[in-house]
């Protein structure tokens, strides 16, 4: 039973950063999804996969894993490049470019 413990990235959708704050830890699955015959359902019997945990901070994940013997793998998290601009840019003297309407 191996667990990954990461921080979640945004959503592609949103310029928001919600539920990106926390740490999460998941459980990588033991046994492969079957899809049941009657009705088309995909399905496990792995109860772990159902099982996410979020902690405060990755130390915590950490300490958490390591006291219950859990084996665990650690994804450091990619910050985005973000640029400080101001709408006062938009008037600058030095833009490059004119200003339209």
């Amino acid at each position: 039973m191996v667990a990954r413990i990461y921080k979640p990235t945004r959503n592609a959708m949103q310029s928001g950063t919600g539920k990106t704050k926390l740490w999460v830890l998941d459980y990588e699955p033991e046994q492969p999804r079957q899809v049941e015959p009657l009705m088309g359902y995909t399905s496990s019997g792995d109860m772990n996969s159902q099982l996410r945990l979020r902690f405060d901070s990755k130390e915590e994940a950490v300490a958490y894993a390591e006291r219950h013997g859990i084996a665990y793998q650690v994804q450091e998290p990619k910050e985005p490049a973000r640029r400080k601009i101001a709408y006062a840019d938009n008037f600058s003297f030095r833009r490059i470019g004119q200003w339209t309407h």
